[in-house]
Parts: structure tokens; C-alpha cells; sequence
């Protein structure tokens, strides 16, 4: 989808900058409104896909500017979204496995006895807070950098979801790796194929940003 946007928005004509806003405030807004509904969330999987319609809400954006920073930041941040994403569905499938539910409440405690996953769990949300050394941050930048040479007003609700996001995914940490664990649930070891999936995940975040012209071209 977000693909189909960037190839339309190229052989667009050139609009004022006036004809775009009310797409942009309703970019803005959706972004703001669906990080608010994963800190509502109890399911796991729900939260990591409304974290989805969060981030690609700032593609939008960066894509709606129709400059070529905007191109290249929602470029960047499709393809770091779409690893740290799928590598947070992946951890929430191994904790699904050993608990056979998803809800927050239950699935608890995993830090105490799968000390290895737990470390996974804290790289893929510091990934998708768009903190370093992962290519998220390149991405993240581009599009504030882009909308705030759009219209400086922008920042406000950018700032705004730059700290919710960081705020859910923190829930979504503590509430699966810290508390008692469920003495219900059957946690069997790590098994070799969870790290070897994990880490294929989380290679290509960190080892982009060493040569970021891979994505957004010389």
C-alpha cells in the first residue's frame, strides 16, 4: 500500500500547499489515535498491528510533502517497520506457543524463566521506538525533518506521537517480561530456531544504517 502511494504521488501534478492539508491533519490525527488504542490494548497481536497503523500513518505524511527527503523517509521507514514489525509478531508467537493466549494479563513474567527472549523483546522495542544504531531512527528523522520544513505547527503532534509510541511499546515490555510469572504455563527452553529467526530480523536494521544508500539509492 505504501508502495502504490509513493508511485501515485510522483506523477501527481504539483498542488499548493494548502490542498494537502486536510489529508495531513487526518494523517496526523489517525497516527495519534491508533497509538492511543494500543496503550488500551490486552491483546498482544492487537497491539503490535495498531502499531502498525501508526507507523505507516507517518509514510503517509512523508509521502503526501511530495518531496524526495519525504520519499526517501517513508521509504526507509516502510522497510525498518515491516522487519521490526514482523519480528515483534514473531516474539509474540513464542510467547503464544507457551502460553496459548495472548492476552497481557497472563502472558507475564517471561524475563525469569526465557532470559533469552526477554533480551530479543528489548531490541525489538527499542527498534520500534527508532532508537539507535537501527535504520528506524534514519527513517523517523527524514519524515519529522521533511513535515517540519512542510509546516513547523507539525512538530506538536509528531512530538506527541513520538512519546506515545515510546510509551506503549514500554507497556508492551513490561507487561509480558516483568510481574510473577503464570505458573500455568508450560515454558519449555528456547528453542535455536527463535534466536537464528530473531536475528535475521534484527541484522539488517543495524547493518543498514551503515550503508543506508542500499535503500534510499546514491
Amino acid at each position: 500500500g505504501g508502495y502504490g502511494i509513493a508511485r501515485i504521488t510522483t506523477i501527481l501534478p504539483t498542488t499548493p500547499q494548502t490542498t494537502l492539508l486536510p489529508l495531513i491533519a487526518l494523517a496526523l490525527w489517525g497516527s495519534i489515535m491508533a497509538n492511543i488504542i494500543c496503550l488500551r490494548q490486552t491483546d498482544l497481536k492487537s497491539l503490535i498491528a495498531y502499531s502498525s497503523v501508526g507507523h505507516m500513518a507517518l509514510v503517509i505524511l512523508a509521502l503526501l510533502t511530495k518531496t524526495p527527503w519525504g520519499l526517501t523517509g517513508a521509504m526507509i521507514m516502510m522497510i525498518a517497520h515491516g522487519l521490526t514489525s514482523s519480528m515483534t509478531f514473531c516474539l509474540a508467537n513464542t510467547a503464544y506457543e507457551r502460553s496459548n493466549t495472548r492476552t497481557l494479563i497472563i502472558a507475564t513474567g517471561m524475563q525469569l524463566t526465557l532470559p533469552l527472549l526477554a533480551t530479543w523483546w528489548l531490541l525489538a522495542n527499542l527498534a520500534n521506538m527508532a532508537l539507535p544504531p537501527s535504520i528506524n531512527i534514519i527513517g523517523e528523522l527524514s519524515i519529522m525533518s521533511t513535515l517540519f520544513y512542510w509546516s513547523p505547527t507539525t512538530i506538536i503532534p509528531l512530538a506527541i506521537n513520538t512519546l506515545l509510541t515510546a510509551t506503549y511499546s514500554l507497556y508492551m515490555l513490561i507487561a509480558t517480561q516483568r510481574g510473577k510469572p503464570n505458573t500455568t504455563m508450560y515454558m519449555y527452553p528456547t528453542h535455536t530456531r527463535e534466536p537464528l529467526l530473531l536475528a535475521l530480523h534484527m541484522m539488517p536494521l543495524v547493518l543498514l544504517i551503515i550503508n543506508p544508500t542500499l535503500i534510499t539509492g546514491p
